[in-house]
C-alpha cells in the first residue's frame, strides 16, 4: 500500500525534531564545556556546569536518536513507530496541558498561543494515526 501523505508529513516533523534536538544536545555539551573552561578558577561550580551540560546534552541526543528512528519507522510504515508515536504524543499532550495551565497563571499570551498551536498539531497527529486507512497502511489490526 502507498504511504499516506499525512504519514510523510509526520515523518518529516520527526526528522526536524531530531535535527533540532541533536543541535541542542551538542550545544549543551559544548556550552557546558565552554562555561566550565571560563570558570575554571571558580572551583567546584565549573565542574557542575560541565556535568550539567553533558547530562542535558546527552538526554537531548537520546531523544534525537529516538525521533530519527521514529521518522524512519514512519517512512517504512512500521507499526511499532505508529504505536510509539501515539504513546509519546499522549504524554506530550498531557505535559502540554500542564504547561498551558502554568502559562495561564503567568498570563503569557505569546507562550499560550505557541502552546495551543503545538497542542492542536499533537491532537491532529493522534486523530490521524487512528484513522482506518492510516492503520491499514501500517498493517495494524487493532489499536
Amino acid at each position: 500500500m502507498e504511504r499516506p501523505t499525512g504519514v510523510t508529513i509526520i515523518a518529516v516533523l520527526y526528522f526536524l525534531g531530531a535535527a533540532c534536538l541533536g543541535l541542542a544536545g551538542l550545544g549543551f555539551i559544548v556550552g557546558g564545556s565552554v562555561i566550565s573552561a571560563m570558570a575554571r578558577s571558580g572551583g567546584p561550580g565549573a565542574a557542575i556546569f560541565a556535568a550539567g551540560g553533558v547530562f542535558i546534552g546527552g538526554i537531548c541526543l537520546v531523544f534525537a536518536i529516538l525521533d530519527a528512528a521514529l521518522g524512519v519507522g514512519f517512512i517504512k510504515l512500521q507499526n511499532w513507530a505508529r504505536i510509539l508515536a501515539i504513546v509519546l504524543t499522549v504524554i506530550g499532550v498531557l505535559f502540554g496541558l500542564l504547561g498551558l495551565m502554568t502559562l495561564m497563571v503567568h498570563f503569557a499570551i505569546f507562550g499560550m498561543a505557541i502552546r495551543l498551536i503545538v497542542l492542536a498539531i499533537q491532537v491532529w497527529i493522534l486523530a490521524y494515526l487512528f484513522k482506518p486507512h492510516v492503520k491499514q497502511a501500517f498493517g495494524a489490526t487493532s489499536f
